[in-house]
């Protein structure tokens, strides 16, 4: 890569921000604007309107490890839909795709294959690892980690330093047995701290309480707390999603 560059769809100006390296293999739509010290990889495609503020980082290739489970192998362009934002240092993979309007919060990151659907806001210092499906409208709050593997179905709410896990035997699988991140079901809430054991699915409009530990299924539209969770009660009609969209 060299910098800063020519690239389809957009001309530099001298009021593009100082230190921008774009590969010249890079796709810029219209009306992109880029902070300071921004860095886009080769093949990294930008629609429309987008934002990418000081030190972003778009289209790392990931670096992975001999023991890594992640599929290896060359990697799909990263894509950014139109009016998608990247914030302050954050760090978008190769292979991942963010929907039009979607927000990744500064010093998040977005890993290889994952996918954020429109709308969606990935807070602060959050973690959305590979090959994770967030829906469109998910509001993942600061310091959330998503593990590889895990499903986020639309409008799901996940409050800050919640935590999803995919391994528990803590790097003891057996070889060949797949890890399983968990599975969160439309318009569920997931409160701040909690903690989803690995594989464990949140029902539909299901509530899962500040500081839980989930270590069984949750069914949808109850509420759940406790270490471990445990069903209290059930969510109440005029709390679903129907009523405040």
């Amino acid at each position: 890569m060299t910098g800063p560059s020519r690239a389809p769809g957009h001309v530099l100006s001298p009021t593009d921000a100082p230190g921008l390296v774009l590969s010249p293999t890079a796709s810029v739509g219209r009306n992109v604007v880029f902070g300071a010290h921004v860095v886009i990889h080769d093949h990294v495609i930008i629609g429309d309107d987008c934002t990418i503020q000081d030190g972003a980082v778009l289209g790392k290739p990931p670096s992975l490890s001999r023991r890594s489970t992640a599929e290896r192998g060359d990697l799909p362009p990263l894509v950014l839909e139109d009016g998608a934002v990247v914030c302050a240092h954050a760090i978008v993979f190769a292979g991942s795709h963010v929907g039009a309007r979607s927000i990744i919060g500064d010093q998040a990151h977005v890993r290889e294959r994952a996918t954020i659907g429109p709308d969606t806001v990935v807070g602060r210092a959050s973690g959305v690892d590979n090959d994770v499906s967030v829906g469109a409208r998910v509001r993942i709050q600061s310091q959330v980690y998503v593990t590889a593997y895990s499903v986020v179905e639309d409008d799901v709410f996940l409050g800050p330093c919640a935590m999803t896990t995919n391994d528990d035997t803590m790097a003891r699988l057996a070889p060949g047995t797949p890890m399983r991140g968990a599975t969160l079901r439309r318009a569920c809430r997931v409160g701040g701290g909690a903690v989803l054991l690995p594989g464990v699915e949140i029902g539909e409009e299901a509530f899962v309480a500040a500081g839980a530990v989930v270590t069984s299924d949750v069914p949808a539209r109850k509420v759940v707390m406790g270490v471990p969770a445990r069903v209290v009660r059930d969510v109440p009609d005029e709390d679903l999603l129907e009523h405040w969209s």
